[in-house]
């Protein structure tokens, strides 16, 4: 994830770089938040899912994980806009800083509620606020890196297969999805 907002070297059409470009602090830091979402994720998912001792466990857990969650959130929220400054203009200039702040907002909400679930309450909320949380992370990337599918210089558009190719692959899809 950091190495797509750090974004890839292409020269040409072509991946330009090398098989450690993801080597270096900011995607590894990613990295090990994105492992403590997934962490976050499946431990929300055994509190739905299991009862007495080890649910308990993993509330307890669960806990331990959000905190951990939202201090990844809060050095990557605070670390990518001050080391690319078009992320900074996407998110801070007006009027994105109104029409965009509801993806962070949100993000609190869930963190706070992910963080006072207790065992008594419902316990399929839990794993619905870090689906939210995950979600509204790769919302943020979105935002952060658009129109470039392949940061920084090729665009969504460019990355496209031809329109007859994508109408054909459309055409399957629907025929695939109605017919199973």
């Amino acid at each position: 994830m950091g190495a797509v907002i750090e974004g890839f070297p292409v020269e040409g059409r072509t991946f330009a770089g090398g098989g450690l470009d993801w080597l270096a602090p900011f995607p590894i830091f990613c990295g090990v938040g994105l492992v403590i979402a997934y962490g976050l994720l499946g431990a929300t998912w055994l509190i739905m899912k299991t009862e007495h001792q080890l649910q308990l466990r993993m509330y307890h857990l669960s806990r331990r994980l959000v905190a951990l969650m939202a201090l990844c959130i809060a050095i990557v929220s605070v670390w990518t806009p001050l080391a690319y400054p078009g992320i900074a203009d996407r998110w801070f200039s007006m009027p994105n800083l109104f029409a965009l702040s509801p993806v962070p907002l949100f993000t609190a909400f869930c963190l706070l509620r992910l963080w006072r679930a207790r065992p008594e309450h419902a316990h399929h909320r839990p794993f619905l606020m870090a689906l939210c949380i995950t979600l509204l992370g790769f919302i943020g990337l979105g935002i952060s890196i658009w129109p470039h599918i392949i940061p920084p210089s090729i665009t969504i558009w460019q990355a496209a297969s031809p329109p007859q190719s994508l109408q054909f692959m459309l055409v399957g899809a629907v025929f695939i999805i109605l017919l199973f």
